[in-house]
Parts: C-alpha cells; structure tokens; sequence
C-alpha cells in the first residue's frame, strides 16, 4: 500500500542537509581525517549561506574538534546543529533517513527508514549506523518502514516518479536475497512514491558500495541525466560505463518522454596508498542556491565543473577538493542527506 508521499528531487527546496562528522581513524580515516575535515569545512562554508546544516557527532569530545575546526573558517556558525549521536561512519546517504514529502491536501515532510546492512555485511564495526536514523531529533515527523536493505547512495529520483538504480548492488545476494526484482520495485513504489524503475548496469571501480548509482548517474532536472563516460577503452570503467549509456538510451521517465543525456568526463584513475578510489564528478550535492562538486586536482575539473554549471543556471556550481575525502571511500553527495522543506 503507497503512503502517500514521494520523494523529492534533490533540487527541490532543502530545509537543510545532514551530516556525521569525521571521526573514526581505525576504520576509515588511517591518516587522512585532516583532510576529511578540512573537505567538510568547505562544504559548511558553501552550504550554511544557504540552509541549515546538522551534524552528528558522537561524543563531546569530537563535537570540541569539530567546533574548534570550524570556527577558523567562514561557515556561519549559527546555521549550524549539532546531535550527539553515534553513527560509526560519515556516510549518512546511507544509513540515515530518506526523506519523502506529501503535497496536497497540505505539505508535510515525513521520513523512510530502511535497513542498513553496512553495504552487504562489509564492514561489522559499522553496523551501528542502522540504529542512528531513529536517535535522530525527526521522531515530530512521520515514519515509514521500507522494509528492505537499501543505501541512498544506490537510487536517484526526478521527483516525478522516476528512480535510477544499477544492478549491481539492489540485485546483489548480499542485499536483499528473499525479495525478487518485481518485489524490490515494489517496495521503493511504495515508500518512495515511484512509478518507473530504471536499471543500470554496475558503477565504477574501487566502490565498495558494489555500485552505488551517485557516482555514475544523476538527474539534474525532471527529464535530464548527467552521465559519467571513459575515453579510455583499456580502462577498467570503460566497458560499464559503455553499457550503462547504451541502456540510457532506450530509457524514458514515467510521462513516456524519452531521457536527456549529457555526458561527464571520468577523472584519471585515482589511487592513494596504492588502491584505486571511486572518485566521480557524479558524486555531487544540489542544495539551495548552490551545487559542489568533488573535484581531484586534474584537467578534467573544469569540464565537469562547466557541464554542471549548464544544467544548473540558476545555482552557483563550485568545486570541494574531494582528494582526502575519497580516502574514505566516498565524496560530497555519500556525506550528506537532504532533508527537505
């Protein structure tokens, strides 16, 4: 049975965007969580003009260094909210809440809670971030069991009844083996207010995500996607990428109209400490007035940064040196969760 709400596309007006402070040395950060937080002090300068943003911590002692970290910076310290809550990890895309909006007979906001697994049982340390959604200060809104495993970071919606995913990780044993694909569709229809499913193919190497669709294809209005493509045919994101366009090509949203596509380059393959990272021109945030984008010191910014600018004429679109983040195994749009107005 639907509940009646949808979600919103991420263009859509934000009450603000939530977060989960950089914290954990032992199993993300091993000598970049400077870098992390300097990557999240920009974001803050950028996002707090615009929109609140809350922040979870897990202690006082985190909350001190944040403070301490922020308060050097030109992030306006009064739109800033901090919750102590302990989450295990930054990626708040996907363990925290998803946001849905109902709009007639009145507007409310409400909220789907959905099983985090830590991406297929990957990581047990982080398990701990299924139980953060539900200590969050939202218990004023109404809550939504979506009843399956499911990350943010895997779909993308228009906000019109379209949702993209890839195969790759809502298809994967290590998700959801009892339901079928019919019953996954099922579901996100339900909690989510979709009509049309559209699947991809995989994402890109060094995810360990098994895929996430946020580093390799977004909406950027209600009939147009961004696309991420490799030039290069030897590299390992080559083929998938191939695969994924082909099939966005015969797809259309849920009018019947056919979907826009614009193309966005692939950075050079991106390794630190020797491992190839997921990083992605794709992995960027829309939020109010504004746009950020990852970006890794390489040619290839400037043309992500001005094909991104094109889509988005009435936001400014800036770049957020993402290079100590990807660490992490994540980028700008894995480390927030809008929450809508």
């Amino acid at each position: 049975m639907s509940t009646g709400f949808r979600m919103p596309a991420e263009w859509e007006k934000h009450e603000g965007t939530w977060f989960s402070w950089p914290y954990n040395e032992e199993e993300t950060w091993a000598g970049h969580l400077d870098g992390a937080e300097k990557a999240f002090v920009e974001i803050f300068e950028c996002l707090t003009p615009h929109e609140r943003v809350h922040v979870l911590v897990p202690n006082e002692s985190v909350k001190k260094r944040a403070l301490a970290t922020i308060e050097q910076s030109k992030a306006i310290i009064g739109n800033l909210d901090f919750h102590t809550i302990e989450t295990g990890d930054i990626w708040i895309r996907d363990f925290g809440p998803i946001f849905v909006v109902k709009d007639s007979p009145k507007h409310e906001v409400a909220w789907t809670k959905w099983t985090y697994n830590a991406l297929g049982n990957k990581f047990e340390a982080l398990l701990i971030g299924n139980d953060a959604p539900d200590k969050m200060p939202i218990k004023h809104l109404p809550r939504f069991e979506g009843g399956m495993v499911l990350e943010g970071g895997s779909i993308d919606v228009n906000g019109t009844g379209t949702l993209l995913t890839t195969e790759s990780v809502l298809l994967n044993p290590s998700r959801n083996p009892e339901l079928s694909k019919r019953q996954i569709e099922d579901k996100l229809k339900q909690s989510l207010g979709v009509t049309n499913i559209l699947w991809l193919s995989a994402g890109i190497a060094g995810d360990d995500t098994d895929g996430h669709v946020d580093d390799v294809t977004r909406f950027v209005n209600r009939n147009t996607v961004v696309t991420v493509i490799e030039e290069d045919s030897k590299d390992a994101n080559y083929e998938v990428l191939q695969e994924n366009l082909k099939r966005l090509k015969t797809m259309k949203i849920e009018t019947g109209e056919p979907l826009k596509i614009l193309t966005l380059p692939m950075p050079k393959a991106f390794i630190v400490d020797g491992r190839r990272m997921a990083a992605s021109y794709a992995n960027f945030l829309i939020a109010n007035n504004v746009v950020l984008v990852p970006i890794y010191a390489q040619p290839s910014d400037t043309v992500a940064l001005a094909t991104l600018q094109k889509c988005f004429p009435d936001r400014r679109v800036i770049g957020i040196d993402c290079r100590e983040l990807i660490w992490g195994c994540g980028s700008i749009h894995c480390a927030s969760q809008q929450q809508p107005a």
